[in-house]
C-alpha cells in the first residue's frame, strides 16, 4: 500500500469524515445490492449448468433410442423370416391336407378300419393347420405392433435430432457473437491495452480486465480520468449490443484497508468499486439496467497468490464479464 505524506493525510482524514456522514440506509442498500448481485450470479451459474445437463440428456437420449432401432430392425428382420418359413410350412400342410383328402376319397369304398383311421389322420391335420394358422396371425399382430413402435422411435428421434440441431445452432450463434464481440471491444479499446486492459475469451464469455491503476487511485473507489474515458469507449460497444448481460466483479490484494464508517474491508472496497463502474456504464447511455450486475469478490480470487508487490498489482483488478444472453436456448431446453 502507498504512504502518504503529511498534506495527503490531512486531505484523507478529511474526505473520510465526509464519507462517515453516508446514512446507514444507503450502506444497507448498497449490502442488498450485493446480496441480489450474487444470487443473480449462482442463478446464471445454475442455469449454465442446466444447459449442459440437458444438452448431456439429449445426446445420452439419441444414442440409447438410436440402440434401440437397430434392435427393432433386427427383431423385425428375425420376424419377418419366421413368418415367410411359417408360411411355407402352411403351404405344405395345405398339399398334405389335400393328399389325405385324395386319399380318403379313394379308399372311401375301403375298410371301415382304413377308413377311420384317415378320418382321425385328417382331423389331426386340420387340427393342426388351425394352430399353425393362430400362430400366423399372432405373428403379424406381433409384427404390425413393432413396426409402428418402430414407426413412432423413429418420429421421436427425428424430432430430437431437430432440437440437437437447433441447439447446436444456437450455440454456435453464441460462439459466433463471442468472437465478433470481443473483436469489436478489443477494437474499441486497443489504446488502452498497454496502460493495464486486457481482453480475452474463456467459457464462452469476454472478459475486459482492468487494473488498478488504470481506474482507482489505491484504496478509492473514485475512478479516475483515464478509466472513465476507457468506459466510456466499452460502453459504446455495450450499448450497441443489447443481448449481451454485462457483471461487473471488483478485486484486490489481500492487503487490509484502513476501516472507515463506509468501507470495513476489501469486500466493501471491491464492491463500492464494481458499483462506481456501473453508474459510468450507465450515465448518458442507452444501456438498460436489467442487463448489469455488480459484485466483489474482495481478495478472494487472485490471479498470482504471490506476495510480491507485481502480483499484488494484478490482483487489484477488475473484470468485466460480457455473456450473450440464451432466452432462445432456455426456450428449448424448457419445451423439452
Amino acid at each position: 500500500m502507498m504512504r502518504y505524506s503529511f498534506k495527503q493525510a490531512v486531505l484523507l482524514a478529511i474526505i473520510i469524515g465526509a464519507v462517515s456522514c453516508v446514512p446507514a440506509k444507503h450502506f444497507q442498500e448498497m449490502r442488498n445490492d450485493k446480496v441480489q448481485a450474487e444470487q443473480e450470479r449462482d442463478s446464471l451459474l445454475i442455469a449454465n449448468k442446466r444447459m449442459d445437463v440437458k444438452l448431456t440428456e439429449l445426446e445420452s437420449t439419441l444414442a440409447i433410442m438410436d440402440q434401440e432401432i437397430q434392435r427393432l430392425i433386427r427383431d423385425s428382420t428375425q420376424r419377418a423370416l419366421r413368418l415367410r418359413n411359417a408360411n411355407d410350412e402352411l403351404a405344405r400342410t395345405r398339399r398334405q391336407l389335400n393328399d389325405l383328402q385324395e386319399a380318403q376319397e379313394s379308399l372311401l369304398k375301403g375298410s371301415a378300419r382304413e377308413t377311420t383311421r384317415l378320418l382321425q389322420q385328417l382331423q389331426e391335420t386340420q387340427k393342426d393347420l388351425m394352430a399353425r394358422e393362430d400362430r400366423l396371425k399372432e405373428m403379424e399382430q406381433d409384427l404390425n405392433e413393432k413396426e409402428k413402435v418402430l414407426e413412432r422411435m423413429s418420429a421421436d428421434l427425428d424430432e430430437r435430432i431437430a432440437r440437437l440441431g437447433e441447439l447446436e445452432n444456437i450455440l454456435a450463434r453464441q460462439d459466433s457473437l463471442v468472437n465478433a464481440l470481443h473483436t469489436k471491444i478489443s477494437s474499441a479499446l486497443r489504446g488502452f491495452e498497454g496502460e493495464g486492459l486486457s481482453v480475452y475469451e474463456r467459457n464462452g464469455k469476454v472478459y475486459v480486465s482492468l487494473q488498478e491503476r488504470l481506474l482507482f487511485p489505491t484504496g478509492s473507489t473514485v475512478v479516475n480520468p483515464g478509466g472513465v474515458k476507457a468506459l466510456n469507449e466499452l460502453a459504446e460497444v455495450l450499448e450497441a449490443n443489447p443481448d449481451i448481460n454485462i457483471l461487473i466483479e471488483g478485486h484486490t490484494d489481500d492487503v487490509p484497508v484502513v476501516p472507515n464508517p463506509r468501507m470495513k474491508d476489501n469486500w466493501d472496497l471491491s464492491v463500492l468499486r464494481a458499483t462506481s463502474i456501473v453508474r459510468i456504464l450507465l450515465d448518458d447511455t442507452n444501456i438498460c439496467q436489467t442487463r448489469l450486475m455488480a459484485g466483489g469478490r474482495g481478495e478472494y480470487m487472485p490471479v498470482d497468490e504471490s506476495d510480491s508487490p507485481e502480483a499484488r498489482s494484478r490482483n487489484r483488478r477488475t473484470e468485466i464479464i460480457l455473456t450473450p444472453r440464451l432466452d432462445e436456448l432456455f426456450s428449448i431446453l424448457d419445451s423439452n
